[in-house]
C-alpha cells in the first residue's frame, strides 16, 4: 500500500464479471459471488492443514450471515471485536468464538463471558478489573492478552496498529512486574493485505520481545492481514514461517484471523449512472456513494477498479465518478472507458465485499445498497433490500 494520491489494487481477477447480467439489477447492490468465496475458503482450508493452524474469519471486515453456512466448513470460528459481533458468531456460526475490544464495559462482560471461548483484553488494567470474575465462571474461557511488537509493516497511519501513540496492545515494557497467572494465549496484529515477508519480520520482532513469556501459554494469535489468497501471496514462506516457529514452540496452538483472505475478489458494487454534467471534465453522478457506500475510498485512499474501465487517460473517454451526497468530496475517482457514458449505464466496481457493507452509512439519507447472492447457477438473487424504516430508524 501507499500513501499519497491514491493506492491500485494489482491483484484485482475481472475474470468471470459481465456487466450485462446486471443490466436489470435494481441498484445500488452488492453482489457477493459463491463460487468465488469457496474458492478462496479451499485456499484457506488448505493453508489451515498443511500449516497446521487454526483460522477464524475476521467479523469487522466481512458479516454478511446468510454465507456462514459455507464458511463455517472451511474455517474454525469467528474473530470477534464487539458484543454484537459476538452475539452473531453465537447465533449464525458453527465454531469458536474470539473477542478482542480495545475496552470492555461492565454491562458487556456477563454477556461476553456465556459467548466467548478466547476473550483478550488490550491492557493489564483491563485483565485486573474483569479477570478474577470471570475465572470463576463455570463455563471455560480461555484468556488472552493483546500485545504490541512496536513493529510498523502498514504505511497508512490509519490502519497501522503498531503507529506511534498506538492505543492497541501492551508494550513489552508494560509486561514489567505484571502477573500472567490466568493468561493463556498472547496476540497481536501488524499486518493489513500483506505478504508473507511482512509476517516472517513481525514475528521476528514479536519473538525477541515476547518469546519468554511463550513457554507458560497455550495458544498464540498471529492476527488478520495475511493476504493468503492473492495470487502473488507466497506460501512456501509462509509455511517456512510457521513451521520454524512450531519447532520452536511445540505446545502451542496457532491462529491466524484474515478478513480479506477469506472476501478478495468475491464481490462487486453495482451502481447506476443517474446524470453527467460538465464542469471543466465529465462527472457522472451515481447511486453509489464512496462515503456511504465505500468509506476506505476516502479514508486510504484509493481507487476501486470499475469492470471494462481504466484510470483516466488509458481510453478515449474521461469520467470523475460522484456519489450522491451533498460531501463536496464524495468522488469515488477518475476513470476512463472505450465507449461514451450515457444515463441508465450500469457501473462494476471490483473487489467490493469487504470493509463495505460493514460499514455503510446513511448520510444525507441516501438508502443503503441491496445485498445480493452470485449462485453458482449464475442466478442473482436478492438477499436483502433496505428502505426509508433502515434509515428512520437509526436516528431517534
Amino acid at each position: 500500500m501507499s500513501k499519497g494520491k491514491f493506492f491500485i489494487e494489482p491483484w484485482i481477477d475481472e475474470n468471470g464479471w459481465n456487466k450485462d447480467e446486471f443490466k436489470k439489477l435494481e441498484t445500488p447492490c452488492y453482489v457477493v459471488d459463491e463460487k468465488r468465496l469457496e474458492d478462496n475458503l479451499r485456499i484457506l482450508a488448505e493453508v489451515r492443514q498443511r500449516a497446521g493452524i487454526k483460522i477464524m474469519m475476521a467479523l469487522k471486515g466481512f458479516a454478511m450471515h446468510s454465507l456462514f453456512p459455507i464458511i463455517e466448513k472451511y474455517l474454525d470460528g469467528v474473530a470477534a471485536g464487539s458484543l454484537y459481533e459476538a452475539k452473531l458468531g453465537a447465533e449464525k456460526f458453527k465454531g469458536e468464538i474470539e473477542v478482542f475490544a480495545p475496552a470492555y464495559f461492565d454491562q458487556e462482560i456477563k454477556e461476553l463471558s456465556e459467548i466467548a471461548d478466547h476473550l483478550i483484553f488490550n491492557s493489564f488494567g483491563q485483565w485486573k478489573k474483569y479477570g478474577p470474575d470471570l475465572r470463576k465462571n463455570k463455563r471455560k474461557i480461555s484468556f488472552g492478552i493483546r500485545v504490541n511488537p512496536e513493529h510498523r509493516e502498514v504505511e497508512t497511519d490509519l490502519y497501522d496498529p503498531a503507529g506511534k501513540y498506538s492505543r492497541l496492545g501492551v508494550r513489552a515494557d508494560n509486561f514489567k512486574d505484571q502477573s500472567l497467572d490466568g493468561i493463556s494465549g498472547l496476540h497481536f496484529h501488524t499486518l493489513c493485505e500483506h505478504n508473507a515477508d511482512a509476517f516472517e519480520r513481525t514475528l521476528k520482532v514479536f519473538e525477541e520481545k515476547f518469546g519468554k513469556f511463550l513457554a507458560k501459554m497455550e495458544w498464540v494469535n498471529f492476527g488478520g492481514g495475511h493476504h493468503l489468497t492473492r495470487k502473488d501471496y507466497d506460501l512456501d514462506l509462509f509455511y517456512k514461517t510457521i513451521n520454524g516457529f512450531i519447532k520452536r514452540y511445540p505446545h502451542l496452538r496457532i491462529y491466524i484471523e484474515p478478513g480479506e483472505a477469506i472476501t478478495l475478489n468475491i464481490g462487486v458494487l453495482v451502481g447506476t449512472v443517474l446524470g453527467i454534467v460538465n464542469n471543466e471534465k465529465d462527472v457522472a453522478i451515481l447511486d453509489v456513494s464512496a462515503h456511504n457506500h465505500m468509506p476506505d475510498v476516502l479514508a486510504m485512499p484509493y481507487w476501486p477498479q470499475a469492470l471494462g474501465g481504466g484510470l483516466e487517460g488509458k481510453y478515449e473517454y474521461n469520467y470523475r465518478f460522484g456519489g450522491l451526497t451533498c460531501l463536496a468530496g464524495d468522488i469515488i475517482g477518475d476513470y476512463s472507458f472505450p465507449k461514451p457514458l450515457k444515463v441508465g449505464d450500469k457501473i462494476v466496481f471490483m473487489n467490493q465485499a469487504h470493509y463495505t457493507m460493514v460499514q455503510t452509512s446513511t448520510m444525507c439519507g441516501v438508502g443503503l445498497p441491496s445485498i445480493a447472492v452470485r449462485k453458482k447457477s449464475g442466478e442473482i438473487k436478492i438477499i436483502k433490500k433496505f428502505g426509508y424504516e433502515d434509515f428512520k430508524n437509526r436516528l431517534s
